[in-house]
């Protein structure tokens, strides 16, 4: 793991720490990762920003550091599925501003629209080891970290088989985050006489590229439809999920954005409401 820097942004430690929060959010460089460290640091949270690749994590803290002048910000680059450079975000972390508040498992990765026989063996292994080991290795050092500090909250991203639906085509993806949500829920249990508290956050149906092309041609009809009734922009999401983790003191919390009443009245109001998710959410990225 390589630690990044934006010269933009002021340099940060735990002697200078002026933020509310110290944030580490996996898979932070684009998408839902992205939205919340940009919103945390709305919130004068200091966020650490970590991807695959060094590049791709100076990007992201460059344009952070544009965005917020006085925001302090770590770039961490590593790969999440492999459990030293998951310590080594930690220990990061713990050099720059001396503890870590919150937790966020973002990182995830999903196949194109295949069915499972379908799917390559390396495909199937670099989601398995992104989205369920990697969330794994995160609970792990962040739990153990916390207990150690004194407290701490821990967060996993849900998506798509959380909740045990099934869909053909996303096989491997939704079984890593049905196993997640198992995680999850033995972890609340686990944690009981630890002062670290474990939760979910489940962002609803969020227009990412990620999203975008896991669009088979095929369905791309029908998938707009739906998407234009029930997706939103990660700069709708994202900062309604930030208030709700700041604001949250409780063990197993479930942060939920796309309840099931609004999903209803979403439908129920289709007929009339005339919505282009896709060019809202092009017009936003500009």
């Amino acid at each position: 793991m390589t630690t990044n820097g934006a010269p933009a942004h002021p340099a940060a430690d735990a002697d200078s720490l002026t933020a509310a929060r110290v944030v580490v959010v996996t898979g932070s460089t684009r998408g839902i990762g992205y939205g919340l460290a940009n919103a945390f640091l709305a919130q004068q949270c200091a966020v650490v920003i970590n991807g695959r690749t060094a590049a791709s994590v100076d990007a992201a803290v460059q344009s952070l550091a544009a965005d917020h002048p006085t925001g302090q910000i770590l770039g961490a680059s590593g790969d999440i599925g492999v459990a030293a450079q998951v310590q080594a975000l930690w220990d990061a972390t713990m050099a720059r501003f001396g503890r870590v508040d919150i937790w966020i498992n973002n990182a995830g990765l999903e196949t194109a629209r295949a069915l499972l026989w379908d799917v390559t063996p390396a495909e199937i292994d670099q989601v398995v080891t992104t989205n369920l080991a990697g969330t794994l290795h995160g609970c792990r050092v962040a739990i153990r970290g916390m207990a150690a500090q004194g407290g701490g909250f821990v967060y996993n991203m849900e998506g798509f088989g959380s909740d045990g639906r099934v869909a053909p085509g996303l096989t491997t993806y939704a079984a890593t985050k049905a196993g997640i949500t198992y995680l999850t829920n033995a972890l609340v249990e686990e944690t009981k006489e630890l002062p670290v508290k474990v939760g979910s956050i489940n962002p609803g149906m969020v227009l990412t590229d990620m999203l975008r092309d896991s669009i088979a041609p095929d369905r791309a009809d029908n998938a707009r439809r739906i998407f234009n009734i029930l997706a939103d922009t990660v700069d709708t999401v994202t900062p309604w999920l930030a208030d709700k983790v700041l604001a949250n003191d409780e063990r197993g919390a479930h942060i939920v954005w796309l309840t099931k009443p609004k999903i209803f009245g979403r439908f129920l109001m289709a007929p009339f409401r005339k919505r282009d998710i896709f060019a809202l959410d092009d017009a936003t990225s500009r």
